[in-house]
């Protein structure tokens, strides 16, 4: 079984972030199927050809010091795919807040659940037989919509059923 790895975005604290130093591996995850890919490190490029939303897992701290929620973890972090010309992409993970406070709260990625999630989805728009996406069987906590930052954006798959569009 492979070493869960993690990984923090570059940056101050924000609604919304992208990983663009996690391609090569996701490069990587479909390099025997998909002979090049490129990261689209414009996040508000609206010429993309296909969009996905979907979650994947983090950790999260607070940084309130006021604050007695220390952190939290999450199986339904909020992330949009989108899929560009020639095998493009990009993709954006959407931030929680603190069930205490209320504050944004320090996202630590799980880069496995992240690149998995992101190959997968490049395989699939690039006309590649795939299996269903593997999930963990074990249930997390019941997902807050109001303290998710993709559900306010619309980009939650916990706020639309994504498969109907």
């Amino acid at each position: 079984m492979a070493r869960k790895k993690f990984a923090k975005p570059k940056g101050e604290k924000g609604a919304s972030f992208t990983f663009p130093l996690l391609h090569q591996d996701v490069a990587n995850a479909v390099s025997d199927e998909i002979a090049s890919t490129w990261f689209n490190r414009n996040a508000s490029d609206n010429n993309f050809q296909n969009e996905y939303s979907t979650h994947v897992m983090g950790k999260f701290t607070c940084t309130n010091h006021g604050c007695t929620k220390d952190g939290w973890t999450s199986k339904k972090v909020a992330i949009r795919i989108r899929g560009y010309a020639r095998n493009g992409y990009n993709a954006v993970v959407f931030n929680q807040r603190c069930v205490d406070c209320n504050r944004l709260g320090n996202l630590t990625l799980d880069e496995n659940s992240y690149v998995e999630r992101v190959a997968y989805r490049l395989r699939k728009w690039a006309g590649i037989r795939v299996e269903g996406q593997p999930y963990s069987g074990k249930e997390g906590p019941p997902h807050k919509r109001e303290l998710c930052e993709g559900c306010k954006q619309g980009y939650c798959k916990e706020t639309y059923d994504w498969e109907a569009y």
